[in-house]
């Protein structure tokens, strides 16, 4: 089975919801950073959560989620489009602990519970949307959870889940997103929060195969109505050139610099881990070309 998501309408049209499978996107992104157990369930589900949230999107608009809890790992980012494609990274992705006393891999203690959940709209305007709100749990669909009543008002239920094989591959992973719309009944949430209370682990659904329809129909029943099916996979958009652009962008002295000092230089994308090395003439062209090259 392929990544997708699933995007429906349940509750008499009362709730929009997302359902999504990210298997493939969340091991893509975990064998590129080499991430550990723990920093990989946390890693995979904050990417779970940016590609349903991408796919809210319209259009050429993207989002920037950044989680900051304090913990070890440190930041973890995650960019995503409008189509749900989505990459991320996190600044240590070499963390592991036991399991914590639910059983379960402990992403609370490497995420951190004291920082902040930031998400950066780019709607193609001269102003994006930002949105910032304290961390309540460091498992991160608590954090979206809050997020989506404090920052924008809606209120959600996020849930994630990723498990983690023992040679560090992922095993399954994926999540859903339910969200009150405006018209909805008052007892509407009461039903839901009701419903949730007997869904059985996303873990073990996931674990079990089930699909994105299968658990949409768990959480909302028979009375749904599928919008969209869409594809969705880790996506980084480094290349060469987009690396050459930004060593132009440090101006002329700084390269000069560089192909004194070091002859050369080498980057790496910190999303793919994608590493591109220019060497001493290329550098000497794109000297050539920078800003400050004619500029007196």
């Amino acid at each position: 089975m392929s990544d997708y998501m699933v995007k429906a309408l349940g509750y008499n049209k009362q709730v929009r919801a997302y359902a999504a499978r990210t298997t493939d996107m969340v091991n893509e992104a975990v064998r590129r950073s080499q991430a550990w157990p723990t920093a990989a369930a946390a890693l995979g589900r904050a990417i779970t959560a940016g590609s349903m949230m991408g796919s809210m999107l319209k259009g050429e608009e993207k989002l920037t989620i950044k989680i900051e809890g304090g913990g070890p790992m440190g930041a973890i980012v995650v960019d995503s489009q409008s189509n749900g494609n989505t990459r991320g990274y996190t600044h240590n992705p070499n963390v592991h602990f036991d399991l914590n006393q639910h059983g379960k891999l402990d992403v609370a203690r490497a995420v951190g519970t004291s920082g902040t959940l930031s998400v950066v709209k780019d709607l193609g305007m001269q102003e994006q949307f930002t949105g910032h709100v304290p961390l309540v749990s460091g498992e991160i669909g608590d954090d979206f959870t809050y997020y989506f009543a404090s920052s924008e008002q809606v209120p959600s239920s996020v849930g994630l889940g990723v498990l983690v094989n023992p040679d560090e591959t992922v095993l399954a992973a994926g999540g859903f997103i339910l969200q009150v719309l405006p018209e909805a009944e008052d007892t509407l949430i009461e039903q839901i929060e009701t419903h949730l209370q007997h869904l059985p682990p996303l873990s073990k659904l996931i674990e079990k195969g089930k699909t994105p329809e299968e658990v949409l129909h768990l959480l909302l029943g028979d009375d749904y109505q599928i919008l969209e099916t869409a594809p969705v996979a880790f996506e980084c958009h480094c290349s060469r050139e987009r690396i050459s652009q930004a060593l132009i962008g440090l101006g002329e002295e700084e390269l000069r610099a560089m192909i004194e000092e070091d002859e050369g230089a080498e980057t790496e994308c910190q999303f793919c881990h994608e590493v591109y090395n220019f060497s001493k003439q290329d550098l000497e062209e794109l000297a050539v070309e920078s800003p400050s090259q004619n500029s007196y």
